[in-house]
């Protein structure tokens, strides 16, 4: 009873926080009253139901609901909205109820986010990439609906210690995959932060919290530093009458983790830990002026680094994101970043499209946002390629960076990085890009692959005897032009297809025979072919020639298929179809044997925290800490299963550690001494480089496990010299 006392304190309070919210940010009476009206519809909606804490689910839609309103900053019909977002998939409530109850607005949006709900709930395929669409899509739509989900996953996130272990690194996984880019490129930065650490948490929970603990020893160490960097910085302004606050702002756990593997550093070796941020109270016509005058007044006393600014100022980020970014040497000889923004710029940088546009309950919108969700649309719309491939395709988009380029007229277009010159066609238009055959940058004349570098003028030439071809895919990174030049190279595919079962059937009439379903399979083995569809296309393209056909019809005279079909008898694809064997690695809550192999990307050993993934050839066993497993875990957890390692006998494992540090005599003799003589371990490959007095190296050896190799990575680091001593992974190409 004081258990059921304590909960309905606890969503009591949920409520009157969510209230004094709401009259916090201008709520009037009428607003007020439509939020207690949305509670009350999902109070009843929800009673007697709990979450996997104990606790009542309504504090779920509560929390959601607080997120929308504090961190996100969304009006009353958003905050109506998150409150009744699971009313429709868990009650009797209907959308036409809801519609009656609160208007048509609030209703589609209930209805947008139980439809995104079933995307990423069901079991057999997590992202279910085959329906992303239906997500984008409610971007275009209404945005208000993307950014409750987002709200709806942050709390799932941060709850997420109640649900079994599989599940954590399924939901982590996703969030890592897609949310966090869209938070991103929706300019919700904070948001997209503790995605990532949230992701982190849950996907490589040793790495997590190893660096978490540094990151409170280095705050614990730097934290006085800072705070004397921070007040110089204020008396410096302070001097110059400038209205301000300064903040610190804390680099996120994942961001340092990145940062560490892109560039092959360690924690100590990164810099920009922490920032010190400069907020000016400026008027919006004088914003520009005084960010730039609180630079000259830093930089005059602190040393900048010019290779380390960066002026979101002038040109601003695709998602509006505003900010000068400086990293300046402090005293002691300590880099430090230095953020520079208005009060405006500093609550669009937190809260993104959603402080901008703000929805005023009219749906008047922003030329920049507006401008994207174009583009989503367009996107969708234009969608020739598999869904996996149009998911990768937009997320590639959401968090790349982005170049500036002019037309001949001076009409400026907006790029990702790394974008071509035959982009830049598309991106003028669809026709113009179909019929690209060259292009002038700055007046010079320049492949169709040429990268586009910001501030470039390029002037495109066209041709009406030029089409698409299949190696333009190469030269292309936009969904946009991928889309087009797909699209014309279906449609040519097909024409052949039609063409080569025409000439096929022909030849076969010649032949005394029929174009039938076994003859068809005949031909797809001769040839090495997938499916009847590549068949027909080979020969109407002319890649396949009467020549070829007729060596077909000789060897199957004389029986050569069948040989051909019994050596090569094609693997089971499916879980249940799988050989049941004997091996080290069990798999589902059974426990069962399965045909499996070690994933060469990873090189799994006994300890490790695995699980597998079903392939043609059998189930390929990953490490959780893979460099792929955000992908797989994100786009095909319904070829996911779960993985442990058997007890019984352990005939070992080949593991690889990468040492280095500074070279000295005897240092080669003292580690294989201590690998064969001290530890009886077998040594498979040893590679060393040296120069200079430093050296760099990898050594394969056999472990019976993880613990073993742990012990040996411990010892050689003791050795003098050795400074660094970590497991390599195959590198993602």
């Amino acid at each position: 009873m004081e258990s059921a006392v304590d909960f309905e304190k606890l969503v009591r309070n949920k409520y009157r926080m969510l209230i004094r919210a709401v009259e916090s940010r201008g709520g009037d009476k009428e607003d007020v009253a439509l939020v207690r009206k949305a509670y009350k519809i999902a109070a009843d909606a929800h009673k007697d139901v709990r979450r996997k804490s104990g606790e009542p689910y309504i504090t779920h839609p509560l929390d959601v609901a607080l997120i929308v309103t504090r961190e996100i900053g969304l009006g009353p019909q958003s905050i109506a909205a998150a409150l009744l977002h699971d009313v429709v998939e868990d009650s009797d409530y209907s959308k036409e109820q809801l519609e009656h109850l609160f208007g048509s607005p609030i209703a589609y949006m209930v209805e947008g986010l139980t439809k995104i709900q079933g995307i990423f709930d069901h079991q057999s395929s997590s992202m279910q990439v085959e329906n992303f669409r239906k997500l984008l899509l409610s971007i275009s739509d209404d945005i208000r609906v993307i950014l409750i989900k987002m709200a709806d996953r942050l709390h799932n996130m941060r709850t997420l210690d109640g649900m079994p272990y599989h599940k954590q690194l399924k939901i982590a996984s996703e969030t890592l995959y897609i949310f966090a880019p869209l938070a991103h490129r929706m300019g919700l930065y904070h948001i997209k932060s503790e995605f990532e650490d949230l992701g982190l948490k849950y996907t490589e929970p040793e790495v997590y919290y190893e660096l978490e603990q540094k990151l409170q020893e280095a705050e614990e160490d730097d934290g006085v530093y800072l705070e004397r960097f921070g007040q110089s910085i204020e008396t410096l302004l302070e001097s110059e009458g400038v209205e301000f606050s300064v903040k610190r702002r804390n680099k996120g756990i994942f961001s340092i983790r990145r940062k560490m593997l892109n560039q092959t550093i360690t924690f100590e070796e990164v810099y920009d830990k922490y920032a010190i941020r400069v907020i000016l109270d400026s008027h919006p016509k004088r914003e520009k002026s005084d960010i730039w005058r609180a630079y000259s007044v830093i930089t005059g006393v602190f040393r900048p680094n010019p290779r380390r600014l960066r002026d979101w100022i002038t040109s601003p980020k695709a998602n509006g994101y505003e900010s000068l970014h400086i990293t300046v040497m402090g005293p002691e000889g300590h880099w430090i970043e230095v953020q520079i923004r208005s009060k405006r710029m500093d609550e669009e940088a937190e809260r993104g499209y959603a402080a901008h546009w703000r929805y005023k309950e009219d749906n008047s919108g922003n030329t920049a946002l507006e401008e994207w969700v174009g583009k989503i649309r367009e996107a969708i719309e234009n969608q020739s390629s598999s869904a996996v491939e149009f998911v990768d395709q937009f997320k590639l988009q959401l968090f790349s960076e982005e170049i500036f380029a002019f037309t001949p007229q001076g009409k400026m277009l907006t790029l990702p990085k790394h974008a071509t010159a035959l982009d830049f066609a598309f991106e003028i238009h669809t026709d113009i890009g179909m019929s690209t055959l060259g292009a002038k940058v700055n007046g010079k004349l320049v492949p169709l692959s040429y990268e586009i570098q910001s501030g470039d003028q390029v002037q495109v030439l066209t041709s009406d005897n030029q089409h698409p071809r299949a190696d333009w895919m190469n030269w292309v990174v936009t969904p946009k032009a991928k889309s087009s030049i797909r699209g014309f190279l279906r449609e040519e595919t097909r024409l052949a297809q039609e063409h080569g079962k025409r000439k096929l059937t022909r030849m076969m009439l010649k032949a005394k025979s029929e174009l039938n379903q076994s003859t068809t399979q005949k031909m797809l083995n001769f040839f090495s072919l997938k499916n009847p569809k590549e068949l027909h296309e080979q020969f109407g393209s002319g890649r396949l020639s009467v020549e070829q056909f007729r060596a077909f019809v000789q060897e199957e005279s004389g029986g050569f298929y069948q040989n051909l079909r019994r050596r090569f008898k094609p693997k089971p694809s499916s879980l249940k179809a799988l050989k049941e064997i004997t091996g080290r690695i069990v798999f589902g809550p059974d426990q069962v044997n399965l045909e499996h192999r070690l994933a060469s990307c990873c090189h799994p050993i006994h300890g490790d925290a695995i699980f597998g993934f079903i392939e043609q050839d059998g189930i390929h066993v990953h490490r959780t800490d893979c460099l792929h497993t955000i992908n797989l875990q994100g786009r095909f957890a319904e070829k996911v299963v779960l993985a442990q390692w058997a007890s019984g006998e352990n005939r070992g494992f080949n593991a690889v550690l990468r040492f280095s540090g500074m070279d000295s005599p005897g240092l080669i003799l003292q580690v294989t001494s201590l690998i064969s003589t001290e530890m009886s371990m077998d040594i498979r490959a040893l590679h060393i480089d040296g120069a200079e007095g430093v050296f760099s190296g990898t050594i394969s050896v056999h472990v019976l496990d993880r613990s073993q190799l742990t012990d040996l990575a411990q010892k050689l680091k003791a050795i003098k010299g050795i400074d660094r001593v970590e497991r390599e992974f195959t590198k993602i190409v």
